[in-house]
């Protein structure tokens, strides 16, 4: 197993150490950021979701630069980066941070292009992540962390800053799905019955 592979699991590993800070209650203290106080357990999870987010872009450019892409990378590179959001929008759901539907959207979409890949790939053709595919992974990090942080530290001025890029995710989540759908509609369309 090569290292960008490596990196990729730690991902995944990353992703249940993500979600016990997060919803188990530890009496490690609170920490005061502007108006918002966040338990300590809650700032830790959020430097795990941030460390693991930032793992994602390092494993591609690894394998890409020393020429290590590999069949294991190109399968275990998007279902880490799925976990891990799919993982955390549902504990923002269970916190009462994140409204239901929010996570139920982005969760479609996935599960959607995932279905367009498999498809893609019986055919033997193979759908490489676009750049709005990759605007939309960065947005929803971006969001997700804002909701982890309670908004600190825009809270501190009244800037809804959780909320509007929480619907910029929600946006360009649905847009970079129908995006996908529509270049590879012949893909579809070429399916054997």
């Amino acid at each position: 197993m090569n290292l960008a592979n490596k990196i990729t699991l730690a991902r995944i590993f990353l992703v249940p150490v993500v979600m016990i800070f997060l919803l188990v209650r530890f009496d490690i203290g609170h920490i005061q950021i502007g108006s918002v106080n966040l338990t300590v357990s809650e700032l830790i999870a959020t430097l795990f979701f941030i460390l693991a987010a930032v793992t994602d872009g390092l494993d591609g450019y690894i394998a890409r630069k020393n020429k290590m892409v590999t069949n294991l990378g190109k399968f275990l590179d998007p279902l880490a980066d799925k976990l891990l959001i799919t993982a955390a929008l549902i504990s923002l759901v269970e916190m009462q941070r994140l409204e239901a539907w929010v996570a139920i959207v982005i969760i479609s979409r996935e599960f959607a292009v995932t279905g367009l890949r498999l498809i893609a790939a019986a055919e033997g053709y193979v759908i490489a992540a676009s750049a709005l595919g990759k605007l939309k992974t960065i947005v929803q990090i971006v969001a997700i962390v804002a909701l982890m942080l309670k908004n600190a530290p825009f809270s501190t001025f009244a800037f809804p800053f959780s909320y509007i890029v929480t619907w910029l995710a929600v946006l360009i989540t649905i847009i970079s799905g129908l995006d996908y759908f529509y270049k590879n509609r012949k893909i579809v369309m070429l399916t054997k019955p």
